[in-house]
């Protein structure tokens, strides 16, 4: 089997499990607890995002300024955080982060951490301290719409981080938390708890979970079409044929 074939075999297993093609006695791969982030997991990001286009009629793409500061591809549940400013001196060590570190403390193996910090591109969302609990949970990623600091410690502990600064500046004093896992506005697309975020250099997408499934059907079908796509590119050379006879850039 080509690795093509493997990757829609296994992601095809992932969508029937979801919507429910698979309960006639059959199981789920014995190695998913969570059969449509299994097939997440084997589908281009490009993908994702067209697919994501195409079946809610909305953007799953985060602006173009949220870029890996620790790299790694990224797949998993989501769950969130989000901090408000207040004025200066108002907030303390607890209280600036109090809603990040109980998502933390609370995720399971897997899941991916989302933390808003309004209007905070010189703030920073995490650091050495969050991101080692953060690997002691088994956390799959982290997306921060603020910044990251600590970032050569960040690279020892491994667990992708995705922001949209390098900063040094603390939240203390100067934010307050204000909720957990409810609906936020990160850096351009709505995310709300057990959404599916997919995320590598390209760039990180939000897939809504009440259509995950049918997503990752087209994200599939996406794969497959550009699949066959490739070799006839390279056969004849020219890919304006290619586009006409597919549809697809």
């Amino acid at each position: 089997m080509t690795k093509r074939k493997f990757f829609s075999f296994f992601a095809a297993l992932s969508v029937a499990a979801v919507v429910g093609l698979v309960g006639m006695g059959e199981t789920a791969p014995a190695d998913s607890s969570d059969p449509v982030v299994e097939g997440f997991k084997l589908t281009a990001i490009a993908s994702v995002s067209d697919a994501v286009d195409t079946v809610t009629g909305k953007r799953g793409f985060m602006n173009y300024d949220m870029r890996p500061i620790i790299p790694g591809r990224v797949v998993g549940r989501a769950l969130t955080a989000k901090l408000e400013p207040v004025k200066e001196g108002k907030s303390s060590a607890g209280g600036a982060v109090s809603h990040s570190v109980q998502m933390i403390d609370g995720a399971e193996p897997g899941e991916v951490g989302v933390i808003v910090v309004e209007d905070g591109l010189n703030i920073a969302a995490v650091g050495g301290l969050m991101m080692t609990a953060a690997k002691s949970r088994g956390m799959g990623g982290m997306i921060l719409d603020g910044g990251a600091r600590d970032v050569p410690e960040l690279r020892t502990l491994g667990v992708p981080v995705y922001a949209r600064s390098y900063t040094p500046a603390t939240a203390v004093g100067r934010y307050a938390s204000v909720s957990k896992n409810e609906t936020v506005h990160c850096a351009g697309v709505d995310v709300s708890p057990g959404d599916i975020i997919v995320a590598d250099e390209d760039g990180v997408v939000v897939v809504p979970k009440d259509h995950a499934a049918e997503v990752l059907e087209a994200a599939i079908a996406i794969d497959e079409k550009e699949g066959a796509m490739v070799p006839l590119i390279k056969k004849f050379k020219s890919l304006t044929d290619v586009i006409k006879k597919f549809n697809r850039i």
